[in-house]
């Protein structure tokens, strides 16, 4: 079977229904067990989620940061120039 591809909210929704079902007690001890393998599946897909998403942030943050030196030093460069 192909697993398909959720998103973040979809997988956190879906582990708060299979948290609030285990919590019932009202399961029998296989769906218990299928729930919480369930379960471990989508904390792995958020934590998985979550980290493509820092990684993401720290990218953009470094280009950002390196973007705001290039002009810094142009400004400085243009300053100088204009100096002489």
């Amino acid at each position: 079977m192909v697993a398909k591809k959720i998103t973040f909210e979809e997988a956190l929704e879906k582990l708060e229904l299979n948290v609030k079902s285990l919590e019932s007690g009202d399961l029998p001890l296989n769906e218990v067990l299928k729930l919480f393998e369930e379960g471990v599946g989508l904390v792995q897909t958020c934590y998985q989620k979550l980290n493509e998403a820092e990684q993401k942030i720290q990218v953009l943050s470094k280009s950002l940061k390196e973007r705001q030196q290039e002009e810094s030093e142009e400004s400085e460069e243009e300053n100088q120039e204009s100096e002489y």
